[in-house]
């Protein structure tokens, strides 16, 4: 969620009267900003979506909830020590948080581990189970300038109160007590794996506790609203799936489908063919990412274990859906195996995202080429079996926070055109295109683009103690550092730019400074090896006196969602450079595009409609189509082909090989040199040489700043499709049934007999 101050006052539009007040009080509202810790309470791109999705739906109106686990440690703060990632602990709570409110009335019991028995009706009962408490806090989600205001609902665990007195006599209260904390533990700390599935037993109990808190919470607040009924309580589940609707974002919530389930057929007392029908209309699931690591698969042994009546569920789920199997491709065994929630090769193991799948009536990708992909390959059968099923919703970013908020200057300068309704339409931009040649227009842009730069640069100065030239082209790639993001190519044109400069010093030089930026999984041994390579080519160029001013390298500790709004503003060219097939959307690309940064990547993920808005002569693409990386995969790909048949490229993986970055180690980096030769899945050496030509071009174009600007102002004017509002506008229309409300709510100071007289009015002025 980042911070929530700035976000506040800016949906509330109270930021100049608070700025103005503190500043009579002889106080800063930016000192008061930056004191506020970030909420980190996700990984990556994923968890920023669903901040972004929560402010939209609250935008427009809709009635929702966001349920979450409230972790004690978020994603870990990063530090960089002789160039080496080192993980703290994210202490995010430690001074409280302003914005919470704990609502220890709606706690609720979760259980783990038990037995199921038959009871003598026939029925299955989930018994001798141990307990945990899911204590809600309730943080607000304003909408911008609405007076709506929805909730994100964050779960934290709690140990039952009663421990067996008989511990008093035998002298072990103490212990008695200590084990409390382990129940605790489920909320203690955010597992920091950005696509990659992490298959422990505290992870499952966490997906699990936020699940099961969650649903009995929907169930209470379905059974227990009116809808104009005058029966105080509903036991009456028809009506359920059409005033419910639960999106799965990835298969995290996966185990909804069997605990929703659970709770119709054991608790409420459903027959099972109608739960199933009820809960498979309820779900629709998210799918984020088709790397194979990430995909989640648990093992029957831990679910036989933690979650046996839920195992019991899957099992009777996966038998009515392999005889839909068995229906459309009668004795093909081959299939059954395939689409089966069960997978039998090794340990016994379910695949969430068949389940996800089976127990949904809706599955979408995040931008149009990801959703091709998983319905042309990760997904085939499943789409071949229930073609109705699939979508396409391409991810957004909220205008308020990633450009009204973090870019006032380019905010102020569009609303003194056009007014201030692109705040909520962002489509609107679109008139800026006719400005994109005039030159008062470029100047103004320009100057904007300035001062964002000379602001990064003196918090560059001030943080990282490193002087960097503002008239330099700010060349910047910050996300989750992973090797299909290919942080490491970046890193080899770097180098490039290096060698080029050491051989003929007094060539002309489009001046740079590159930065990059981004936490590695904490157990992710390569990609932290490229973070220690990234810092140690920074060592040696920014040390170069030969190189001078021409290029620094810098790479931001502790990249996060607080940075983000400083370094977006200020970019002149984004990297976006992922092995085509391998991004299902990318947010970060939105964000630099809306802001007036080019871009320089492949046709991956969200890139290709980027393109497609805002025409290819606008934007730096290079590199294989998904089409092409799946051929030169299926024909074998051989790395030195490339590495023997381009001399710079040869020399950048020598350098890395034999220790010139690293003379104190000159072994330091053979691993990345023997992944880019023998084991690379992301076909770095295959994409070098268009990306270098491309960087060519780039620095040939920033020299025509008339022309650099051009495409800048054209970026941000076809950037209104990457908005969330449009997302969550089509989520509403396609999958949820939940239509949008632009109307503003009557102003909480308002004597309702007030309101209504105005509300009227409005009405009578409309007609």
């Amino acid at each position: 969620m980042g911070r929530t101050l700035s976000n506040t006052m800016i949906n509330l539009g109270i930021q100049s009267p608070c700025d103005e007040a503190l500043y009579q009080l002889g106080l800063d509202i930016e000192e008061l900003e930056e004191m506020e810790e970030d909420a980190g309470l996700g990984n990556g791109g994923l968890g920023r979506l669903a901040a972004c999705f929560l402010d939209s739906m609250a935008t427009l109106g809709m009635a929702a909830y966001g349920y979450g686990i409230r972790y004690e440690y978020g994603i870990f703060a990063q530090r960089l020590v002789n160039g080496e990632q080192q993980e703290e602990p994210d202490d995010w709570l430690r001074f409280g948080n302003p914005w919470e409110k704990a609502r220890p009335e709606y706690m609720l019991p979760v259980n783990f581990y038990g037995k199921v028995i038959e009871t003598p009706e026939g029925k299955k009962k989930w018994v001798d189970t141990q307990v945990v408490f899911a204590l809600p806090y309730d943080n607000p989600v304003p909408g911008y300038r609405n007076n709506v205001v929805n909730t994100l609902r964050l779960w934290s665990a709690k140990s039952p109160v009663d421990f067996d007195l008989k511990f008093f006599n035998d002298g072990d209260y103490i212990q008695a007590v200590l084990d409390r904390n382990l129940a605790e533990n489920i909320s203690r700390v955010l597992y920091p794996n950005d696509n990659f599935f992490e298959g422990k037993e505290l992870r499952l109990k966490q997906e699990y506790f936020m699940v099961a808190a969650t649903l009995q919470d929907i169930v209470r607040r379905f059974k227990s609203a009116k809808f104009g009924s005058k029966e105080a309580t509903r036991n009456d589940f028809d009506q359920f799936p059409d005033k419910v609707a639960i999106q799965l974002n990835d298969t995290h919530p996966s185990l909804a489908i069997p605990e929703l389930m659970r709770l119709l057929v054991d608790v409420e007392g459903l027959d099972w063919d109608k739960a199933w029908d009820i809960t498979r209309r309820t779900c629709a699931y998210t799918n984020h990412t088709v790397l194979p690591e990430a995909l989640e698969r648990w093992a029957v042994s831990h679910l036989q274990n933690i979650l046996p009546r839920h195992l019991d569920i899957i099992y009777k789920i996966n038998f009515h859906h392999l005889q839909d199997v068995e229906k459309k491709w009668p004795g093909n065994l081959d299939k059954m195996r395939t689409m089966s929630l069960i997978e039998e090769d090794g340990a016994k193991r379910v695949n969430m995202a068949h389940l996800s799948i089976v127990g949904s009536h809706a599955v979408n990708g995040v931008a149009q080429l990801h959703s091709d992909i998983i319905k042309a390959g990760l997904f085939r059968d499943f789409y071949e079996l229930n073609p109705e099923k699939f979508q396409n919703k391409t991810n957004g970013v909220t205008p308020r926070r990633w450009v009204l908020l973090c870019n006032p200057g380019l905010s102020d300068l569009i609303s003194e055109r056009f007014g201030e309704d692109w705040i909520i339409h962002l489509e609107q931009l679109q008139q800026l295109r006719p400005l994109a040649k005039d030159p008062a227009f470029q100047r103004a842009v320009m100057k904007v683009k300035q001062e964002n730069k000379l602001r990064l640069a003196q918090l560059l100065e001030k943080e990282y103690g490193a002087k960097v030239n503002p008239a330099s082209m700010f060349d910047i790639h910050v996300k989750r550092i992973h090797e299909y993001k290919r942080q490491l190519l970046n890193c080899m044109h770097i180098i490039t730019m290096y060698n080029r400069i050491k051989k003929n010093p007094s060539a002309k030089f489009t001046p740079r400074t590159v930065m990059i930026g981004g936490k590695a999984a904490p157990g992710y041994y390569t990609a932290k090896k490229i973070i220690k390579l990234i810092n140690y080519v920074a060592n040696v160029v920014n040390n170069d006196p030969i190189v001078g001013d021409k290029l620094k390298v810098i790479y931001l500790e502790n990249y996060r969602v607080t940075l983000a709004e400083k370094i977006i503003p200020a970019a002149d060219l984004s990297e976006q450079i992922s092995t085509a097939g391998t991004e299902a959307s990318g947010t970060g690309n939105m964000k630099f595009q809306l802001n007036g940064a080019l871009t320089i990547g492949t046709l991956d993920g969200a890139n290709v409609e980027m393109a497609e808005e805002m025409g290819r002569e606008n934007i730096f693409i290079f590199g294989m189509t998904a089409d092409e990386v799946e051929a030169l995969q299926r024909k074998g790909y051989n790395a030195y082909d490339y590495y023997n048949a381009n001399p710079e490229l040869k020399q950048v993986v020598d350098q890395i090989q034999n220790g010139y970055f690293s003379s104190s180690n000159p072994d330091e980096f053979k691993d990345l040199a023997d992944i880019l030769l023998k084991y690379d899945r992301f076909l770095l050496l295959a994409d070098y040489d268009s990306y270098i030509k491309k960087q060519d071009e780039v620095s040939s174009i920033y020299q025509n700043q008339s022309k650099w600007l051009e495409m800048a102002i054209m970026n941000i004017a076809t950037s209104g499709k990457f908005s969330s509002d449009r997302t969550i506008i089509e989520y509403g229309r396609d999958i949820w049934g939940v239509e949008t409300n632009y109307e503003k709510l009557p102003d909480p100071a308002v004597p309702k007999e007030l309101a209504l007289k105005e509300e009227q009015m409005m009405f009578i002025h409309k007609k």
